[in-house]
């Protein structure tokens, strides 16, 4: 891991995006629907993606444990496509981006599980990072 003992905790956030296609509007409608067999596809999701980001530390080895002091996930519909948007607060010797990126993947990975028995086509797509801000250094990527 990197030293950060002599490094200031200031605020930092982080947005992440992951994008979900799905191959059938049916699908969409189901999701909306709240007809999805194993359940309530955003409520459950969320739920995943806040494990996600809680759990980053334990699951990649160079990340420190920090303390996430917000986190907030965010659907859009456009389309075949959801987009998740993951934000993470905290403040901190080091910043977020990973923990939003992986809360993201977890999102995401959680929509297709639930998915996966209405539709075979279900695709992953463009998990990114969209917006850091804190530290020595601010990302904006839009």
């Amino acid at each position: 891991m990197v030293d950060i003992t002599q490094k200031q905790s200031t605020h930092r956030t982080a947005i992440a995006q992951a994008v979900v296609k799905v191959s059938r509007q049916e699908t969409i409608m189901a999701i909306q629907n709240g007809t999805v067999p194993k359940g309530d596809v955003f409520s459950m999701s969320k739920a995943a993606g806040f494990l996600g980001v809680k759990k980053t530390a334990d699951l990649l080895p160079d990340c420190h444990p920090l303390p996430v002091e917000h986190c907030a996930i965010d659907y859009t519909i456009d389309g075949l496509e959801i987009a998740v948007e993951v934000m993470v607060q905290t403040f901190y010797k080091t910043g977020v981006e990973v923990e939003a990126m992986h809360g993201a993947s977890v999102v995401a990975l959680n929509m297709y599980d639930m998915l996966k028995p209405i539709d075979k086509g279900v695709e992953i797509h463009h998990i990114k990072l969209l917006k850091k801000t804190g530290g020595k250094s601010d990302i904006h990527n839009g």
